[in-house]
């Protein structure tokens, strides 16, 4: 698929998701539009799935760690087939499967996620499991740097590289802040590459919103023998809407009217670019 091809689809996830949380009056703004283009990498140009067959054995998995950006994750199941599109109208309403966090009542979603810290040790245990049934498939799972103040993280990277799970790919969504401001203010992560290198994993660091570089990291770059890998990926918070760009009121901010033709405004004008 071609670069223009991909930004279109990133777009193009970023009005839907910004339609459903204003219709819903509720969801996480600003980490789903930074994550997009980390999802739009792995869904359209990384993973071996098939929405048709959702449960095939041999299927790619990925876990949303972060599971309050589920808007986004929701965008582009939809737009592969994995539930009809019409069904993104019922996002958080009674009754609905959708809700604000990723639920294995959806086609696609592997696991009920969202309590922060549980992701990475989930996915290490699908990559063991592959591991121990000879199985093909690769993991991987979408982090929030927010999240990894929690000491679970920590256990299930010791873990992962203990058992030297090279099938399993771990990234963060590293946009600098958390619900209550700089993550560096909050609890301080740099030096995040050193720790995580530390930790025995394989760790590169990259562009989050550069998606033909991420499709090519993760589809060519030769991977180390025995070792998880980690993906470093820098985005904006708020990422593709000028006003909510890198503001942390926009953790779980719901537009206005206003606001939302302002933001659905600059999103046709990045499709059309």
């Amino acid at each position: 698929m071609s670069t223009v091809n991909y930004e279109i689809i990133a777009a193009q996830t970023r009005t839907a998701l910004l339609k459903m949380i204003y219709e819903a009056k509720t969801g996480h703004t600003g980490g789903s539009l930074s994550s997009v283009d980390i999802l739009t990498a792995l869904f359209y140009g990384v993973m071996d799935i098939r929405p048709q067959e959702p449960k095939w054995p041999d299927r790619d998995r990925f876990v949303l760690s972060k599971g309050h950006s589920v808007e986004g994750y929701l965008c582009i199941l939809a737009d592969l087939g994995f539930f009809p599109r019409e069904e993104l109208a019922t996002f958080s309403k009674y009754g609905s499967r959708l809700i604000g966090h990723p639920t294995n009542k959806v086609p696609g979603m592997e696991i009920c996620s969202g309590a922060l810290g549980h992701g990475l040790s989930v996915a290490a245990g699908m990559a063991l499991g592959a591991k121990k049934t000879g199985r093909s498939f690769r993991t991987y799972v979408l982090m929030g740097d927010g999240e990894l103040a929690e000491g679970s993280v920590w256990e299930a990277a010791m873990s992962a590289a203990n058992y030297k799970l090279d099938n399993l790919t771990a990234i963060i969504d590293r946009n600098g802040l958390q619900i209550s401001g700089s993550t560096e203010d909050v609890m301080k992560l740099e030096q995040l590459k050193a720790k995580w290198e530390a930790f025995g994993w394989e760790t590169i660091e990259a562009d989050g919103h550069d998606i033909p570089e991420l499709v090519n990291l993760l589809n060519n770059t030769p991977r180390l023998e025995g070792k998880p890998r980690m993906i470093i990926a820098h985005t904006i918070k708020g990422k593709g809407v000028s006003f909510m760009e890198n503001t942390a009121k926009w953790h779980h901010g719901v537009p206005t009217a206003e606001q939302l033709e302002q933001a659905l405004t600059e999103l046709k004008q990045q499709e059309a670019e």
